[in-house]
C-alpha cells in the first residue's frame, strides 16, 4: 500500500506523536509498503526532502511558539503538494487534531479521494488557560469540518477506550480503539531496581510531577528512601526544582535522552510515576509494563491499564496520606506479581492494516 502521513513534527524529534508514527511507519516500510510523511518543521524556511530510516519525509514550515500549534508557512504551495501526494496514495492517515498543519491537511484532502484515517490523540482541552479557551472555537470549527454531509469521510482512530469516550462526547462520532505497541527487544529487558523514582515526558504543570514529589518525599518517613529523577523538559521545570530544593529532596533532573538511554533508566526505577491530569494514553505506562517496572499511575486516562499487572491507578481526589499509604503498600508487593504481556509494534502496525486501512 502507498501510506501518507501527516504529522505535527518527525524524528529526530522527540515527543509522544512523533515516536508513534515512526513506529508504525518504519514497521509498515519493512513489510514493503510506501511510506511518506508529511511533517511540520520550525527551524526551516522552505521545504525539505529527506530520507529518515527508509521513509520519504518532506519537512514543511511551520510556526510553533512553545512548541505547539504547528501552524504551516506558504499554505498555498501546502495546498498543491497535499493534492498531488494525496493522489498518488492509498490511505492518507493524519495524526493530532491538536496541531493546525494537520487539521488544514485534512480540509485540503476532504474532496480527494482517497481513504483518510485520523488518530486524534485527543486530550478534550488545551493544558494551559488560554489554551484551553482556545479549544472552544477550534472544537467547533473541527466539528463543522468531521461532520458536515459533504465533509470528510474518514475512520477515526483512538488509542485508548478514554480518548475513545471523549471524542465521542464532544464529536459524536464512533471509532476504532488500537493501542500502542513497544520495541520488540523491551520485554527480554530485565527490572533491576535501584534507589530512585522516575517521571519522563513533558514538565508542564498538568503533569502533576510536583505530585509524584510529594510521594516521594512522604516516602521517606515511612522507611523508603527514594531519590526523584526527572526526564524532560518544559516550561514548569524552574517551579518544579524551586519546590525540590525547598522540601529538601535529594532529586536529578535531565533533559530527553536517547531512548536506548531513557530505556535504561526506566529498567532500573524502584517505580516509574505519570500522575498527569490529562493523556490520551500514557506510553511511558506501557513500556515500564513491558520490562515489569511497577507503575503509579492517575485516574481518569489511567483506567486504560485497569488490566495490567504491577500498575497503581490512584484517584488524586482521594486524602493525600491515603495515597501515600497506598504506594508503599504497592510496592511491598508488587515484587510478587509477574509483568504484564504487552504487544509489540510490529503486531501495532499489522492491525493498522487490517483494521484501519483496509
Amino acid at each position: 500500500m502507498r501510506i501518507l502521513f501527516v504529522v505535527p513534527s518527525y524524528y529526530p524529534h522527540i515527543g509522544g506523536v512523533e515516536y508513534v508514527v515512526k513506529s508504525v511507519a518504519e514497521r509498515l516500510a519493512r513489510k514493503k509498503h510506501e511510506i511518506k510523511v508529511i511533517a511540520g518543521e520550525s527551524s526551516i524556511e522552505t521545504p525539505r526532502e529527506e530520507e529518515v530510516n527508509d521513509i520519504q519525509v518532506l519537512r514543511w514550515p511551520t510556526w510553533a511558539p512553545s512548541d505547539a500549534y504547528h501552524i504551516p508557512r506558504r499554505r498555498s504551495d501546502l495546498a498543491e503538494t497535499l493534492r498531488e501526494l494525496a493522489r498518488e496514495a492509498d490511505v492518507m492517515h493524519f495524526h493530532s487534531l491538536h496541531s493546525i498543519l494537520t487539521v488544514y491537511s485534512m480540509k485540503v484532502a476532504k474532496d480527494i479521494s482517497v481513504k483518510k484515517v485520523l488518530t486524534p490523540h485527543y486530550h478534550g482541552t488545551g493544558h494551559t488557560v488560554f489554551r484551553s479557551l482556545l479549544w472552544i472555537p477550534w472544537r467547533s470549527y473541527i466539528k463543522s469540518l468531521i461532520k458536515l454531509k459533504d465533509g470528510l469521510d474518514l475512520v477515526v482512530h483512538t488509542i485508548s477506550n478514554h480518548e475513545a469516550e471523549v471524542f465521542k462526547r464532544h464529536y459524536g462520532i464512533d471509532s476504532v480503539t488500537i493501542g500502542h505497541g513497544v520495541e520488540e527487544w523491551l520485554s527480554d529487558i530485565e527490572w533491576k531496581p535501584h534507589d530512585y523514582a522516575l517521571y519522563a515526558g513533558r514538565i508542564e504543570k498538568y503533569k502533576n510531577v510536583n505530585r509524584l514529589a510529594n510521594i516521594v518525599h512522604e516516602l521517606k518517613n515511612l522507611g523508603i528512601n527514594l531519590k526523584l529523577v526527572v526526564i524532560g523538559n518544559g516550561s514548569y521545570r524552574k517551579h518544579l526544582e524551586r519546590d525540590l530544593r525547598r522540601k529538601g529532596m535529594e532529586y536529578e533532573i535531565m533533559p530527553f535522552q536517547p531512548y536506548e538511554k531513557y530505556i535504561e533508566y526506566l529498567s532500573h526505577a524502584q517505580f516509574y510515576g505519570l500522575l498527569s491530569q490529562r493523556e490520551a494514553y500514557g506510553q511511558s505506562v506501557n513500556e515500564a509494563n513491558a520490562i515489569g517496572v511497577p507503575a503509579v499511575i492517575a485516574k481518569p486516562w489511567g483506567l486504560n491499564f485497569s488490566n495490567r499487572r504491577r500498575t497503581l491507578i490512584c484517584d488524586l481526589s482521594e486524602d493525600y496520606g491515603s495515597l501515600v499509604l497506598q504506594v508503599k503498600e504497592f510496592l511491598s508487593r508488587v515484587k510478587k506479581e509477574p509483568k504484564s504481556y504487552i504487544p509489540s509494534w510490529s503486531l501495532i502496525a499489522e492491525e493498522y492494516l487490517s483494521k484501519l486501512y483496509k
